[in-house]
This record gives C-alpha cells, structure tokens and sequence, in this order.
C-alpha cells in the first residue's frame, strides 16, 4: 500500500529531479511531468461513468492523446471528423467544435491541460457512440424497438485512437455497408432538393390509369423523371410507357403493380423532400444501432416494406411478401435480432390467453360447437379436455377465462402448415398462414405480431438446403405425416426483425414506405431534441 498518493509521488520525484539534475536539463522532463500531473488530476475528478476512462489513462501513466505538439495529427483529425459530423446526420451542435478547437489551440503545460485533455476526450468519446453506435438509445424511445446496439468501451476506442493514423481509425468508426452508403448519398441529394424552393407540387389525388390525360398526368410523368425513371416528357395522355413506369415504380416500393395510379401510389410519390429527408436521417440512425457483422446467412425482415429476405455474403438469395402485426398498440410487431434454431412442421398453435379469452370466449358464447369445426381443443387447469357447450361461459369474463386453447396441426391452423422459431421474450416467430389473400395487399398488418410469409416451403427449402440435398422432398416427408415435427437447423441463422421506412438493398434507388407504426416520428424527435435539424444537416 502506497503512502502518497500519485499527485504526491509525482511532485515529490519532480523535486528529486531537479535536486540531482542541471535545470536546463529537467526543463523538458518537468514540462512532461507536470503534464501528466494535471491529467492524472483532472481524471481523477472525472465523476461517475469515467471508469474506462480513468483505466486507460492509468495504463498509460497519464500520458496526453490530445495535448502536447506531439499530438498536433492526433487533434486535426478529430476537428476534421466533428466538423464533418453532420453530413452523417448527427448533432454538430453536440460536440461542440469550435469551443473545442479553441481549448486545444490553446492549451499548454500548465494546470489547465489537463482539464482540456479531458474535455477533449468526452467530446470524442461522445461521437465515437454516436458515429459507430447511433446518437439516441432506441429502447429508450419505444420499448418495441429493442435492438441491442453495438457499443465499444470507451478504453477500447481511446487506444483505438492512440494507435496508427488517427484519421484511418476515425474512418472505420461508421457503418461500411453499402444501404448506409446509399443513404449518406441520397441525404445529399435530398438536401439540394430541399434548399430548391418550388420544386415539388402534390399530384391531386384521383386514380390515374391508362386512356387518363390533363394535368394530373403531367405531373406524373415530372415526378417519376424526377425520380430517375426515365425522361418521359410532358404529354397529358396515360400510354402504355407510362403505365410500365408507374408498374416499374409499384415494383421497387412494394405495391401492387397494376399499372394504376391510385390513392396508394400516388400517396407515395406526393412524399416531399422534406419528408424524406427526415426518413433518411432516421434510416441512418438505425443502420448504426446494427452496425455489427450480421453473419454471412442471415434473415433480414423489413417491417415497413412487409418483405422478409434471405441474405447470403450480402446479396438477396430469397424474398417474399410478408403479413405483421396490426397497429394495436399491443399487437405491432417489435424490432429485435435473434438466432432462427429450427423450425415446426405441421405446427400446434398454441393460442396465447390474451387472445384466449378476448377473442375466442365471445365467440364460443354465441357458438358452443365453432371449436369443433375448427379443429380447436380447450383444456382445463387440470389436464383435461373440456367441452364448451357443458358449460356456463357467462361466468367467466376475458381476465379470468381459467381456460387454454390449442388448434390441432392441418389445413385450417392458424399457423398454416408451418413455423419458423428463434426463441425470443416477445413469443414473436415466422409462420405460414391460411389467409392468403392478405398478401395481394399494399398495406399488410393484420396479424397478432407474429410475422406471416407468403412462400413458407420455399422459405422452409431454403433454409434446409445448406443440410440436405433434397430439401423439398425431406419437407414434404415431415409434411406429409400430418403431425407435428421439429426440424432443427444445422446451424442457427441470425435473425433481425428490422424497421426500414427507407431502403435500398440491391437497388440503386431507394424506396420510401409509410410508417404504419409511427416509429419514425418518434425517432425524429429524439434526433432533433439531441440537436439534429434539417437545417443543422444541410450547413
């Protein structure tokens, strides 16, 4: 145990210094040693949540990562990062540059130096988060949105940068996928867009389809040339070329391409550059919540597209049209990542109480025999099968329904013939449905929040074709039983329940989808009350 603390000993061997050594030769020595002092000091005030920062500073015996000539690279390249904050949409205002700049300028040997190493330190650490891990918590914002962001320690990142070129090490801070590069470049684009005054006027709202002409029509054909689908001119009449290009433009944003400019297509088009703009700042903010590797299979479900893909090294190896959950505020479908372990052919559906007794008691009121038909079973506390119409069901209300109900595997379960688990707290996985009609919609959240695909063989293919060599006929064996099978997967495949309101894939333009569930306004504000503005953006 020391006697002294590390103040005290470095004072005390200072003295000792100058005692034995010529001045002119301690000069230097004592600059250095009252430098580390002031750190040592100002670090050891630091307050709650500096663990990682009083750690890296003790292992390096307080040496300076900001102040000092030595450092002069160190510091360009960290002003050069934050003044470049914004154009990754992040809250210039936050870091503080210009104050910033200044202190460092200004900062020498004496006590204030560690102060301003310090202050240096919180500044780069706060965007280091912000840069590589997003500038908002997103369980913070919405308890559905409940990815677990990526985050490096602050001792990580501090030796990070005290390490080689410090302006290679700034660079590799943000996301390198390509959806965030495609991003970053269409936030510019959009940004010009929006600093021209008049340059978008709402096509009116009435159903446009070939045979149609006037100058609704010609508004069309300006935006969709405005949008990068060709140079279609002025003509006031609907042909067939411009009723390809609506067709083409229904297929890139997930709409029903019949051909018709309807309420649905014409809602999207009338999207303004504002309004995108703000789609992309908050698409750039969850990109960096996943920026992490997703693995070289993974399955990617876009809740505001209702598509699910099956990516393999980073390209779409399968898709398909999916079904979420409805806007009830109990019912939305969460965002979350997990690992797909197998899957369920000719699955129970095992019916959640909630559902239970709000949905399924109001109907065996009215009629006894409905459980029957619908190959539903309802089990009592003790095990045993009860019957609906042997009892009195006005006793029991939706709260103390004392009952489970389970749908027996076949044609008519509500799971369809099968599921696909990645064991998760929200009960939330992938399953077949009987309601296939529901897939021929524009808008598609009808379900409870568990999420339905259109294609479930071929997605169950898919999935199994990394472990057998007949994939369809090993399915359609365990189909054909007509009980329930589990089928696990060889290998887990991550899984992420996502929610872009902006995305490109494999395009090279991007699609803008309608926030069925609100969640970009409620990301937004928490952008803009941490300082980020269309306005701050485009400076």
């Amino acid at each position: 145990m020391y006697l002294f603390s590390n103040t005290a000993r470095r004072v005390i061997v200072l003295l000792i210094l100058t005692l034995v050594f010529p001045l002119n030769m301690n000069v230097a020595s004592a600059q250095t040693s009252t430098l580390e002092t002031t750190i040592d000091e100002a670090v050891m005030k630091a307050g709650k949540g500096t663990d990682g920062i009083q750690a890296f500073y003790a292992a390096t015996d307080y040496q300076p990562v900001w102040v000092g000539s030595q450092n002069n690279a160190r510091r360009a390249a960290l002003i050069a990062a934050l003044k470049s904050s914004g154009d990754h949409g992040l809250p210039t205002a936050r870091y503080e540059v210009e104050k910033l700049d200044a202190a460092l300028k200004a900062a020498g040997n004496d006590a204030s130096a560690g102060t301003t190493e310090l202050y240096a330190t919180r500044i780069y650490l706060q965007y280091a988060h912000d840069v590589g891990s997003g500038a908002v918590s997103p369980k913070r914002i919405d308890k559905e949105m409940a990815f677990n962001r990526p985050r490096r320690s602050d001792q990580d990142l501090l030796a990070g940068i005290s390490q080689g070129a410090p302006v290679n090490f700034l660079n590799a801070l943000p996301p390198k996928s390509n959806e965030y590069r495609n991003l970053l470049a269409e936030k510019k684009k959009l940004e010009v867009i929006v600093g021209a005054s008049g340059a978008y006027k709402d096509i009116p709202l009435r159903t446009l389809k070939k045979g149609s002409s006037g100058n609704s029509v010609i508004l069309l054909r300006q935006r969709l040339t405005a949008l990068g689908y060709g140079q279609l001119g002025d003509a006031p009449k609907f042909d067939d070329e411009l009723k390809a290009t609506v067709i083409a433009y229904q297929k890139a944003n997930g709409l029903s391409q019949d051909g018709v400019a309807g309420s649905g297509t014409l809602g999207r088009l009338n999207q303004g550059p504002e309004q995108k703009l703000i789609k992309v700042l908050v698409n750039l903010e969850r990109e960096r919540w996943m920026n992490f590797p997703r693995g070289k299979r993974n399955i990617f479900v876009n809740q505001a597209s209702y598509t699910v893909y099956v990516h393999d090294d980073d390209q779409v190896s399968f898709q398909t049209r999916a079904v979420i959950g409805t806007r009830a505020k109990d019912r939305r479908t969460p965002e979350f990542n997990d690992e797909m372990t197998h899957m369920v052919v000719n699955p129970t559906w095992h019916v959640p109480k909630s559902i239970a007794g709000k949905e399924y008691l109001p109907i065996i009121r009215k009629d006894p025999t409905y459980f029957t038909r619908t190959n539903m079973l309802m089990i009592a506390r003790d095990g045993q099968r009860v019957n609906p119409a042997d009892l009195d069901l006005d006793e029991y209300t939706e709260k103390d329904f004392p009952f489970s109900i389970k749908q027996r595997p076949g044609a008519r379960n509500a799971l369809g013939r099968v599921k696909f688990m990645f064991p998760n707290k929200f009960n939330i996985y992938l399953h077949d449905t009987p309601s296939k009609s529901l897939f021929k919609r524009d808008t598609r959240a009808f379900s409870h929040g568990c999420v339905r695909i259109q294609n479930p063989y071929d997605f169950a293919y898919k999935l199994l074709e990394k472990q057998t060599s007949n994939p369809q006929g090993a399915f359609k064996t365990w189909l054909d039983t007509g009980k329930e099978q589990y089928v696990n997967l060889d290998e887990p495949v991550p899984v992420y329940l996502t929610y872009r309101t902006v995305y490109f894939g494999e395009a090279s333009e991007p699609s803008f989808y309608p926030d069925v569930y609100g969640r970009d306004k409620k990301v937004f504000r928490a952008l803009s009350k941490a300082g980020v503005s269309l306005q701050s953006v485009q400076s």
